[in-house]
Formats: C-alpha cells, structure tokens, sequence
C-alpha cells in the first residue's frame, strides 16, 4: 500500500459518518476519487458514486458498491444533572460501551464525552451483567442540562467511538470503522487503477449510505444508476481467532485472501468469473455460504428493478463491530486486484443470464 493510499484509508477511518450523518465522510471519499473519475455525484440522501466511463457511449456499466456509514450512538435523553443518555445507531455492541470515549457530532463540532463505567469497587461484587442500552451514560464534563445545551447538544446527535485507527503490524491495521469504511477505499482504488486504461464496461463506484440499517442507500442508488451487473464489498468474519466454531461460522482466514460468497442474491456466472478471474491471476480466493441472505448492500441491490446480477467479494476482519477491529492489507491488496480484473474481463456484448 502507498503511502498516498494509506493517507486515504486513515483519513477515512478517523472520519465520524454513523449512519444517517454520513456527509462527512463522503466529503473524503469524493474529494479523493475526483482526481481520475469522469464525474461525480450524490443523491438526495447523500450516497456518492464516481463513474468512469466505458469503451462506448452504449457500453453496458458495472457498479461498484461499498458503504461509508458505521455503528455508533445517538443521545437520546440529557439529564438535568448534565449526563446524556443514549440510543444504538445501527449493530453497537453494549457489552463494549462502558469506558470508552467518545466524539459527538453536535452543532458548533464535535464534543468529546466518555462512558461512564462505575468503578470495580462500588459494583455488586456479583454484578457481571451487561448493561442494557439504556443503562448507558455519557459524560461530557457538564453539571447541569442547560450547559449540555450551551455546548451545542441535544437529543438526535449523534456519536461514534474516539478511536483513531493504527498500525499493529507491517501488514495488519486496527480501528473502528473498518466496517465499512474499507469499502469505499477499496472501490476507489479499483476506480483510480481502471482509470490507467478504461475497461469496455462504464463503471460506476458508489459509496452507499445505510447499511447498517438495511441497506437503504445501495437500492436507491441501484434504481437510479440500473446497472447490468454490481460487485459489492464488505468486510465478512475472520473466524481464527479463539472462541469461534468454524462448523458454525465457517473457517475464513485473515490474511488468506478476499472471499467470494455463493448462494442467495450471488449470480451463479458472475461467482463463476470471479473464481476463473482469481485463478488466471495467482490471485487467493476464500469460499463462503449463504443460506438466506448474505446481511450486505448485495441483498438489496440483486432485486431492484428487473434484478441486478451480483455478486459479493469480502475481506476477512476480526472483532467486527468493535473499536479494535483488525484487517491485512495484503487481504486488501488482492481484493483490489480482484475488482480490476474481473471488471476488465468483462466484454461490451456479454450479458449474466441463467439459461433454461
């Protein structure tokens, strides 16, 4: 990875864009893809897409999909004593909450808080519970409701973990938003790379909003584009770390590859691509099930319209959904590779249709 593309990656990690205030974020992101996209845009609730585009002005087009929003916590009640209390935004994880800082997304700037965590020594000694969301608090140093207030605070901010991402290794980078700010790095990279020679194919790379809650971004933006195929990204399970049961959860590896999910909203023919592309190219590939929907923008993009032919690519990343989340960048590095190249595989009078 350059040091360009790494300066991207950790501004994009280190940007607060929990869902449904993504702005911010997509202002990173398309102020780095206008360098070498043919153009780029937004829509009403602030997906991004760059497009590069094709051989002809006819050439049918691939979307590229990521998600730029990420997980965090909106206050949802302020005490007259100052402190804040909160609701989830998206899939937060409240067993990790307590102790943490916190960046708030409030009218005159961010404002830093912590979650409180009531000392050891004043806890029931049996007390081990996990608190339920609405036992969480959040302390921003004010004494009273009407200094949360001058500080620019109220119900509906919202706040993410303060935790700026870090290297733990040459290859391994830890932080919080990896899910799914990768996504957007990762469309983006392929973009600029496909921009050196431009494929038959128009390309169009959208950075979607609200994921985390459905995956509302990625169907608007399929309906107004109407692609005739979309490769999406997100990060999946690396189920090597201790604890996890592969029989349960399948044995995905980090640093072994991206993956390729079969079954569900994935078009057969693009799978099969995929996997010829990842082979012809000494690329690593891992496999993955999915059974009843693979909890990704695929899920919303495959059945919008007439039907898209999708197919999902993910990066193995450990403690998802959680300020220490960990990914290779040679996982990254081959997931790249693996969009430019099927992307160029793709000729102007090919079509993904199951045949009967």
């Amino acid at each position: 990875m350059t040091n360009d593309a790494k300066t991207f990656l950790f501004d994009l990690l280190d940007t607060p864009s929990p869902t449904g205030f993504e702005a911010t974020g997509q202002r990173v992101w398309a102020d780095y893809v206008r360098r070498f996209a043919d153009d780029v845009q937004s829509d009403a609730y602030g997906t991004a897409w760059a497009t590069l585009t094709g051989a002809d002005d006819d050439s049918p087009s691939v979307m590229f999909d990521g998600h730029v929003d990420e997980i965090g916590y909106m206050i949802s009640h302020i005490t007259d004593e100052g402190f804040l209390h909160v609701n989830r935004i998206g899939g937060s994880d409240r067993a990790i909450a307590r102790g943490q800082r916190v960046r708030i997304l409030g009218n005159d700037g961010a404002v830093l808080g912590v979650v409180g965590n009531t000392a050891i020594h004043l806890r029931d000694k049996d007390d081990n519970s996990i608190p339920e969301v609405h036992e969480l608090f959040v302390d921003i140093g004010a004494s009273s409701a009407d200094e949360v207030k001058e500080r620019g605070l109220r119900v509906g901010h919202p706040m993410v973990m303060d935790v700026a991402p870090a290297d733990l290794t040459d290859t391994r980078i830890t932080g919080r938003a990896i899910d799914n700010r990768l996504g957007g790095f990762i469309i983006a990279q392929a973009l600029e790379r496909l921009a050196e020679s431009p494929p038959a194919w128009t390309v169009h790379a959208a950075n979607s909003v609200q994921e985390e809650i459905g995956g509302h971004g990625a169907q608007m933006i399929t309906h107004r584009l109407n692609p005739d195929a979309a490769i999406v990204f997100d990060v999946t399970h690396s189920t090597d770390s201790p604890g996890i049961d592969a029989a349960k959860h399948s044995n995905i590896k980090i640093g072994k590859g991206p993956t390729v999910t079969h079954g569900t909203s994935n078009h057969p023919d693009l799978v099969d691509r995929v996997i010829e592309v990842a082979e012809a190219n000494d690329i690593p590939l891992q496999h993955e099930p999915s059974s009843r929907r693979t909890g990704t923008d695929t899920d919303s993009i495959f059945k919008t319209r007439r039907g898209v032919p999708s197919v999902l690519l993910s990066v193995p990343l450990r403690y998802m959904h959680s300020t220490v989340e960990v990914v290779d960048t040679e996982d990254i590095e081959h997931c790249i590779q693996l969009y430019v190249e099927v992307t160029r595989s793709l000729q102007a009078d090919e079509q993904f249709h199951v045949s009967i």
